[in-house]
């Protein structure tokens, strides 16, 4: 196996052994999340025509899981690496800063996929979303888990205790996430509001996703994939960078 295959293999295997962690438990939360939401706001909430709002949930639920484990994936392997010393191990290896990137942005991935799946799993029964467009759903879960898994690696770069990584986490990832549309369509929200909205780059992460679904979206679809596109280009290119020179990481 080449270098970035190796370290790619022993990061997938690094969440995989502890998978009740990393992969069941955001599924239950998610399935907390419809059963709660989905109880409570089911007669209240109109969404799309003809689209339930448990079916209009479960696309926002899988992408705001898939999103939120990409990131915690990469960044928790970084900082984990430094606070403890393992990091030096792989410091110590002949790897280019792409073979760095390519695994831990790629086991981020395949991370945020794998909850996705899951957490769609045990909640299309709650809903039954359409698949008009799979491939958009496709697209937009790579892009956004890309997205993520580079923006944990410029956090685990930046972090250098664990109180900052939460930091991070709590008041950036979380809020914008929460705050994308997942639990609604932000043609509810007041002009202002939806103003705020459109400068989330993950509003457009979730409503291209969740246009797969149903073939219908707040935005152009094509607007979507414009933007997203284009912060993971800003952001790869950043978190490359990063490693490329050793920031925090080397001497």
């Amino acid at each position: 196996m080449t270098g970035w295959r190796t370290l790619l293999y022993k990061e997938t295997l690094r969440f995989w052994k502890v998978g009740f962690q990393t992969v069941a438990a955001p599924v239950l939360t998610a399935v907390l999340y419809m059963l709660i939401f989905g109880h409570v706001m089911q007669a209240k909430v109109t969404v799309y025509d003809n689209v339930s709002y448990t079916a209009f949930l479960v696309p926002g639920l899988v992408m705001m899981s898939v999103l939120q484990n990409s990131f915690a994936n990469s960044s928790s392997s970084l900082i984990q690496g430094k606070i403890m010393g393992s990091l030096v191990f792989v410091l110590l290896t002949p790897l280019s800063h792409w073979s760095w990137f390519f695994a831990y942005v790629g086991s981020s991935v395949v991370r945020g996929l794998a909850v996705g799946l899951g957490v769609f799993a045990v909640t299309v029964w709650f809903g039954h979303p359409g698949f008009v467009a799979p491939l958009w759903i496709l697209v937009f879960a790579v892009l956004g888990a890309g997205i993520l898994g580079a923006l944990g690696v410029i956090a685990g770069l930046w972090a250098e205790k664990f109180d900052q990584m939460a930091a991070f986490q709590n008041f950036v990832i979380m809020p914008m996430t929460f705050l994308s549309g997942v639990f609604y369509s932000i043609h509810s929200l007041p002009a202002f509001w939806q103003g705020v909205s459109h400068l989330n780059p993950f509003f457009y992460m979730i409503d291209g996703f969740r246009y797969g679904f149903f073939g219908v979206s707040d935005v152009s679809p094509w607007l979507s994939l414009a933007i997203v596109g284009t912060a993971m280009a800003v952001v790869s290119s950043i978190a490359v960078h990063l490693l490329r020179i050793g920031y925090k990481i080397r001497g």
